[in-house]
């Protein structure tokens, strides 16, 4: 099955039983004409389903199973890069840049995506990002939702991509994320160890799901309130949606994320209109020498209005 679209190209058909027991990346570029790279790319960003289910790039596949992929768009003129408002460059070298993004900016560009991108306010300020990666996301190490704020790191140079994409593979980089879920966690301090996977109805969605992949994220309460708790997490892993959906299977969704279950009337009282979620702190052994470098984000406006809220009720 072949769906066409203007932003790229749904394919859906079942295993040849050539391919049995070939990694994900491996088929994608045998059956696609694609390179190595690129397919892996692709099992990354949660692109290829078998039977259902998002597979990584390293997994193995099965004669007769029903594989489904997202293609990227054809090339084509790629639109002119335009500066991002917001977008703050807190860091820049040789090889690495950080930059602070702010709410309603993807990581890069996406089929579907037609708002602001990180890659493409940086080339609009004329910064340099090594070519590794997919067309579209070269540099791009790792992503932030568009509705999530804080700190991201994109590869200048080759060997930036290739130690960085090796450190966040090996969970050598600390991913610090403060989070206003509702209600009180309990307890107050632990680990999340729950496996993700799409949602077995909504396929917009992930979800706990028996089979996922591992997925596992280390949490504490810091601050609590009536209604709500400002929580510290450290991410072990880094699945698509993951502290948003970890959180919702505790039955404390980020405040604010209505498509994990928040509650809109305490998101309306708060005056937030997105997840309150914010990437605060990242630190990574520098891919130059090795030594240890490490980033802080101050909350934006929005989610400072909303714990200002909470205080003054408190």
């Amino acid at each position: 099955m072949t769906d066409v679209t203007s932003s790229g190209l749904h394919r859906a058909l079942p295993v040849p039983d050539g391919l049995e027991g070939q990694r994900v990346d491996q088929a994608l570029a045998r059956l696609f004409g694609l390179s190595r790279a690129v397919a892996a790319e692709l099992a990354d960003a949660d692109k290829v389903w078998v039977d259902g289910r998002a597979r990584g790039k390293g997994d193995r596949l099965t004669g007769g199973s029903w594989l489904e992929v997202e293609l990227p768009p054809p090339p084509g003129e790629p639109p002119a890069p335009e500066p991002v408002p917001g977008l703050t460059v807190v860091h820049d070298d040789d090889d690495v840049v950080v930059v602070d993004k702010p709410v309603g900016v993807a990581a890069h560009p996406s089929p579907g995506w037609e708002g602001p991108t990180v890659v493409g306010g940086l080339a609009a300020g004329g910064y340099r990002v090594s070519t590794s990666g997919a067309p579209e996301r070269q540099g791009v190490v790792h992503r932030l939702d568009a509705a999530t704020t804080g700190l991201m790191v994109v590869a200048k140079s080759e060997r930036a991509y290739t130690v960085l994409k090796a450190a966040f593979k090996e969970r050598t980089v600390d991913k610090g994320y403060h989070a206003l879920v509702q209600g009180h966690p309990d307890p107050s301090r632990g680990t999340i160890d729950a496996p993700i996977d799409r949602h077995p109805r909504h396929d917009w969605r992930f979800a706990v799901v028996s089979g996922g992949r591992p997925s596992v994220t280390h949490y504490e309460v810091i601050e609590a309130f009536p209604a709500a708790s400002l929580v510290d997490i450290h991410l072990e892993t880094g699945r698509t949606h993951q502290i948003r959906v970890h959180f919702s299977a505790m039955r404390h969704p980020c405040v604010g994320d209505a498509t994990y279950g928040a509650d809109p009337t305490l998101a309306a009282r708060l005056g937030v209109s997105r997840q309150w979620l914010h990437a605060v702190r990242l630190g990574f052994a520098h891919p130059a020498d090795g030594h240890w470098v490490e980033f802080t984000s101050a909350y934006p406006s929005d989610l400072a209005g909303a714990l200002a809220v909470l205080r003054a009720e408190s």
